[in-house]
């Protein structure tokens, strides 16, 4: 299957769902997390598929795709709870480490 670009700029709501997905929550934990019905999640989650042009053909976890386009159009944030080093790391000017692909 092939990822697109982003097709439009996401709110911050679905940003919010999208990084609690990429945490590896389900939707009723995401509707916990945001104090919204389930079910709005799951539109949520459905609004940003479409965005990054993810269908689901039987074949295709949507969730999984959705995480890896979020993941690489905006970084590896989610990394950064999990306690594992971003993969896109640089040594920046100062000395300090950056991630090129985090989006602040």
């Amino acid at each position: 299957m092939e990822l697109n670009i982003l097709t439009r700029e996401l709110t911050p709501f679905e940003q919010l769902v999208c990084e609690h997905l990429c945490e590896g929550l389900t939707n009723s934990a995401i509707a916990a997390q945001t104090a919204h019905t389930e079910k709005v999640i799951e539109n949520t989650v459905s609004r940003v598929a479409k965005a990054f042009s993810i269908k689901s053909d039987g074949n295709v976890n949507v969730r999984v795709l959705l995480a890896l386009a979020y993941r690489s159009h905006f970084g590896d944030k989610a990394f950064d709870k999990l306690g594992i080093a971003c993969q896109h790391l640089t040594v920046g000017p100062d000395g300090q480490q950056i991630c090129s692909r985090h989006v602040d």
